[in-house]
């Protein structure tokens, strides 16, 4: 037992897409163990509870005292969107402008009235959210009011975002909700020709991410889960970067770098008010499921040349066919973080170009992630140097620090804090990022 008025350990629990992380923390702080286990997708709790058993076994000898456990969890991943429209190049655009820093990536686009079969193919493409498009505000609503009724007969249980004509609108959400359909309609995002608004519907996919993510919503697992878990990972890292800017006294840029999704926060120096950090989740970006998109990206953004596009895609392919897989040799583990650093910069130019005012007087960057616990120190510069020297982000970086939270520390500290152990929390941080 703890005695009367003395706080426990702590385990702190991330539960991630793809690994299941976890930290024994003392009351002061200190760091005593870390484990990792492979997320279990058919029951998520086999591999916490595998991964709270490592851990807590690296505590001191005679030790019978339960550590409290505090949770979060990414293990959704990236949610994928599916569009539906009436014109194929205006609609596959409109989605990538309205997935982009929302925590989703496109899987589907299909343009015109949809049929029986087209529905089977959008089934078959397994998305989270369905983005309904369907003209210029007052054009002819015939293709949206025919795909609304169709969505609405079909057996498809995906949320809705319904983003077309504004003078359909009302008909439409009578035929999605008259069958039940969940339905966030929010204003066109195509309401002229030739003019693409994702501002609405991105907030909307953003906020059907923020509860796809926590993950584990399947019958056996979601009770117990739903107990444990109550924070979602970017949550718990953004509690981390607030704190992180409340020590430094000073505007702190985090990015996490994920297996399915890689998270942008910026907090600023003005104390620990979580609703003034800024967050973007890039549902594209990612070392294992989202690999695809940082080469692609990389090209587009102009910072990976043909050469280096062909020398990565096989490797690229493979972190996208194999999420499990960790590097056996240095020269896997560099490309390893080489794409981490790819999806890295191209995550922070876009979270610059959404919150231009995060660029200000920043003082802390800081580079998170699974990936970047490989002890290496000549590689994880070589990835510090390639986010400095990035000609965009350069001037911005000039003279800060930057630092890689190799040690695990950060959503561990944002989890210690979020429950009332902000000393525990600014001592891990301290000791074991910023020293």
């Amino acid at each position: 037992m703890t005695p009367t008025g003395a706080q426990a350990a702590s385990v702190c629990l991330d539960v991630g897409s793809t690994w299941t992380k976890a930290v024994l923390i003392h009351p002061d702080g200190g760091l005593a163990g870390f484990a990792e286990h492979p997320t279990t997708p058919s029951d998520v709790l086999a591999g916490m509870d595998a991964a709270v058993r490592a851990v807590t076994a690296c505590g001191p000898p005679g030790c019978t005292a339960q550590p409290e456990l505090f949770a979060c969890s990414s293990a959704g991943g990236g949610l994928r969107l599916a569009v539906v429209g009436n014109d194929t190049l205006a609609s596959t655009e409109a989605g990538h402008r309205v997935a982009r820093s929302a925590g989703s990536h496109v899987v589907h686009v299909h343009s015109g009235p949809l049929e029986a079969a087209d529905v089977r193919n959008l089934r078959s493409c397994r998305p989270g959210v369905v983005l309904l498009l369907g003209g210029a505000d007052g054009s002819d609503p015939t293709v949206l009011l025919h795909n609304a009724g169709r969505l609405a007969r079909a057996r498809v249980r995906y949320p809705i975002v319904l983003a077309g004509n504004v003078d359909a609108q009302q008909d439409a959400l009578a035929l999605l909700r008259a069958t039940g359909r969940t339905v966030v309609a929010c204003d066109n995002v195509l309401p002229e020709p030739g003019l693409v608004v994702p501002g609405p519907a991105r907030t909307a996919v953003a906020g059907v991410f923020a509860r796809h993510v926590l993950g584990a919503r399947g019958p056996a697992a979601a009770p117990r889960f739903r107990r444990l878990v109550r924070v979602v990972t970017p949550d718990a890292v953004g509690r981390g970067a607030a704190e992180l800017a409340r020590i430094t006294a000073s505007r702190v840029l985090l990015v996490d770098v994920g297996c399915a999704t890689t998270d942008v926060h910026s907090a600023p120096a003005d104390g620990v008010d979580t609703g003034a950090v800024h967050r973007t989740v890039e549902g594209d970006l990612g070392v294992r499921a989202a690999a695809g998109g940082v080469l692609l990206e990389g090209q587009t953004e102009g910072i990976v040349d043909p050469v280096e596009a062909d020398l990565l895609a096989p490797t690229v392919e493979r972190m996208a066919s194999e999420v499990g897989y960790v590097p056996r040799d240095p020269g896997s583990a560099a490309e390893d973080r080489r794409i981490a650093a790819l999806a890295a910069v191209i995550a922070l130019r876009r979270h610059l170009r959404a919150h231009g005012e995060a660029g200000h007087d920043v003082g802390l960057l800081v580079l998170a992630g699974g990936v970047f616990r490989q002890r290496d120190p000549a590689g994880l510069g070589a990835v510090i140097a390639t986010v400095r020297a990035d000609v965009v982000l350069a001037p911005l970086l000039a003279g800060v620090r930057v630092v890689v939270d190799a040690d695990f520390a950060v959503a561990p500290a944002g989890l210690l804090a979020a429950h009332d152990r902000v000393a525990a929390a600014e001592a891990l941080l301290r000791n074991h990022l910023l020293s």
